[in-house]
This record gives structure tokens, C-alpha cells and sequence, in this order.
């Protein structure tokens, strides 16, 4: 069966026989007309002018973005993440009249315990790309065996090959929802959940739900705590807490215009983003050059990630026409308010690891997060590294993610 742009789902059972929590397999296989329509998309390209400063500071510069594009349209080959994506293993199941889409890699370890890792904007289920095999296969990475995990690697609805949404309403609570039914359908009834940028407030979000109403949660681990300060905190910030408020404020005021537009007019900017291949790319460019790395790499994409990783992602946005989709999840997010999404109205009892990477603008104290997580069993500021942390820096991330859980095997 073929759906979307080149995919096939296996149904043994297809029609309206077919169970309602059915997990379907699912194999990209995108058809070649669709590439080809593609690279002639990007060699028929009109550039905008040359920037007028010698830095990044008006945005992504051409030199930059036309190497990026040059590559994409010459070498670059999309078979090859094709090839690695059906390798994982990839499903489909519908929850709560969505299809979601995800990576199931399951461990050869007996025992192995189940992983929900959950990716952000811009990223893609290939931001875990490096971290796969670490977790699911540590022997052969010279670890222990002991510390294998199932992984199961959702895109967010509206992301990637999930399905996108018709109607409002699908924000990060209802997420976190859905992949509780998800972890309950594929038989795991104690499993474990780790998150980065949007994927930081959806895991939060499935630790609040356990609290309300036991999901077999055992733990989570973060590499991004969305959670404001409060006056008083930031009154009685010591030195290192004062740099933090700082780039906070610098992040928001300087680097976030992406989420402004995204937050209040994703339909706008998703005309633009859903015609023209070279305006996703540099969109999503932005932000691996803005927050990628630590603070002295930012700004140097090609010093930090290989074209190709930077591309493979792009194509989870272009090949399924999910621009516009995604952009709307921070719709969401702003229909409750910037201040409120993502944000605990209670402290988490769950046990909580968190890695703060350096390069991160938004970053939390040890102080400040040992008062929303009551049960913080690992702290990490980690040695290198930024926003997208698995992709950056696996080895150190995902040993902080095994340390999180050693206790709670």
C-alpha cells in the first residue's frame, strides 16, 4: 500500500478487518520522480543578495547555504538515510485518530529495558542517529551488556511520516497521551523516557501524567528543563545562575524569532517553507547554526555536523510536506501561552536525570532543578556540546542517560 510520498504499509489484515490498535510496518520507498522534482527544485534556485556583515548576525550566510544547497543537488543521497531509517524498523499506529509514526529497535540483550526517546524542532527521529546503536547494543560499544535498552523513537504528530493533524488541539499534553498508549501497545508496562527541546516538555508532561494516573513510567532523563525561574530565583541568582538568566534573555530576544512567526502565523510561513526546498533548508540551517555546539562553535555548522546529517534532516520535513505541520505544534504550545507550555504546575516525583550542555542558551541550575525534580538522581553539566545534544555528543550523553537509570533496573 502506498501513502504519502513513497511509503509502504505491510497490512495483514488491510480494510475495516483491521484491529484498531493495529501496529502496521511501515517502508519508506520514495519514489525517484519525487527526488528528481527535487534537485530541479534546487537548480532552478533564486538567491537573495549577499548579506551586508561578515557574521551571522543578519542569518545564515549565502556562501553557507549554497555550499549546503550545491551538495544537496550534486552528491548528497537520500538512499543512504532511507536505507538506515528501514533498517531500525519503522511503524505505524493510529492513536487517538492519528497515525503516528516511529523507530522500534529492539535490544538482542534478554531483559533489555524499554527506551521513549522524544526529538524537538527542528529535529527528526534521525537526531538519535549516534545513540541507537550505544543503546540498544552497548557491548559492542564497550559498555555492559546489563545497560541495554529497547528504543522507541516516535516523530511528533505533524512530524516526519506521522500524521498531520486536521484539526486543533494536538499539543504537548495530548501528546504525551499518545505515547503512553503507544509504550502500553507495544506490551511495556515499565519503561523509561528521554527528551530534548519539545521533547523535554513532552517527557515532563508523561511524568506529570504518571503522577495522575500510574503509566508505568520509571524514569526520565533531560537534556533541556523548560521551566522558568521565579523572581525570587532570579533575584538570588549567584553568578553562574546571572550568565544563565543572561543568554536566556539573549536566546529569546535575538534568536528566537523562528518560534514568534511559528507560534502566531505557522500557516504563513508555511507556504514558503512547503514550496521552496532552499528556504526549509536555510529555516532549519538557522537553528543548527545558532544552537549547535558549545558557545564558541556556534555560528560554524560544517565544523559541528556533516552536510549530509544536516540534509537528512531537512528531508524529514521536505519529502513528507511537513513544514507547515510542524510549525503549528508551537501554535499549540502559544494557545495556552509561551509561560504555560511545557511548564509544571507541580513538582515531578518521577525519578529525573538531567545533562546541561554548555552551548545550551536555555539552561538550568542544580538549585533550580532539584525544586520542580523532588527525585533528581543524576545531575550532569556535561563536558561539550549544545542544543542538539544526542546528535552532538552521544558517547557523553548517553552515559548520562545510563547512569540516570542504573538504580532503577
Amino acid at each position: 500500500m502506498t501513502t504519502g510520498t513513497g511509503t509502504r504499509e505491510d497490512r495483514t489484515n488491510p480494510g475495516s478487518g483491521e484491529a484498531a490498535d493495529a501496529v502496521r510496518p511501515f517502508v519508506l520507498d520514495v519514489p525517484q520522480a519525487d527526488l528528481d522534482d527535487l534537485r530541479h527544485r534546487l537548480l532552478r534556485t533564486r538567491w537573495p543578495d549577499r548579506e551586508t556583515v561578515a557574521d551571522t548576525t543578519q542569518g545564515p550566510q549565502l556562501e553557507r547555504v549554497q555550499r549546503l544547497v550545491a551538495h544537496w543537488s550534486g552528491a548528497y543521497d537520500w538512499r543512504r538515510a532511507e536505507a538506515l531509517l528501514n533498517g531500525w524498523g519503522q511503524f505505524t499506529t493510529r492513536i487517538d485518530g492519528l497515525d503516528v509514526h516511529f523507530v522500534h529497535v529492539r535490544s538482542r540483550v534478554p531483559g533489555a529495558r524499554p527506551l521513549l526517546l522524544t526529538h524537538g524542532w527542528p529535529g527528526s527521529v534521525l537526531e538519535f542517529r549516534h545513540a541507537v546503536g550505544p543503546l540498544t547494543d552497548p557491548e559492542a560499544h564497550g559498555g555492559d551488556p546489563a545497560d541495554a535498552f529497547d528504543v522507541v523513537i516516535p516523530s511528533l504528530p505533524g512530524f516526519g511520516f506521522s500524521g498531520h493533524p486536521t484539526a486543533p488541539g494536538w499539543n504537548l499534553q495530548r501528546t504525551a497521551r499518545a505515547w503512553s498508549v503507544l509504550m502500553r501497545r507495544l506490551g511495556y508496562t515499565r519503561w523509561f523516557a528521554q527528551g530534548g527541546d519539545l521533547g523535554a516538555s513532552v517527557t515532563a508532561e508523561l511524568a506529570a501524567l504518571h503522577q495522575r494516573n500510574d503509566i508505568g513510567l520509571a524514569g526520565i532523563h533531560l537534556n533541556m528543563a523548560l521551566f522558568s525561574p521565579t523572581d525570587d530565583e532570579a533575584a538570588a541568582a549567584d553568578p553562574a545562575e546571572q550568565a544563565m538568566l543572561r543568554e536566556g534573555g539573549y536566546y529569546w530576544q535575538t534568536l528566537s524569532a523562528y518560534s514568534q512567526q511559528m507560534s502566531t502565523r505557522p500557516q504563513t510561513i508555511g507556504y514558503s517553507l512547503t514550496d521552496s526546498p532552499v528556504g526549509l533548508a536555510s529555516w532549519i540551517y538557522a537553528m543548527f547554526q545558532d544552537v549547535g555546539g558549545s558557545h564558541d562553535a556556534h555560528g560554524d555548522v560544517e565544523a559541528l555536523f556533516s552536510l549530509d546529517e544536516v540534509l537528512d534532516d531537512v528531508m524529514l520535513y521536505w519529502l513528507p510536506n511537513a513544514a507547515a505541520s510542524a510549525a503549528r505544534m508551537y501554535w499549540e504550545m502559544n494557545q495556552v501561552g509561551w509561560a504555560n507550555a511545557g511548564t509544571l504546575e507541580e513538582p515531578l516525583t518521577v525519578p529525573t536525570g538531567l545533562s546541561v550542555m554548555p552551548g545550551e542558551y536555555v539552561r538550568r541550575s542544580r538549585r533550580w532543578a532539584e525544586r520542580r525534580y523532588t527525585d533528581l538522581v543524576h545531575f550532569s553539566e556535561v563536558a561539550d556540546g549544545g542544543h542538539f545534544a544526542l546528535l552532538e555528543q552521544p558517547e557523553l550523553l548517553v552515559a548520562d542517560i545510563r547512569s540516570t537509570f542504573l538504580t532503577l533496573r
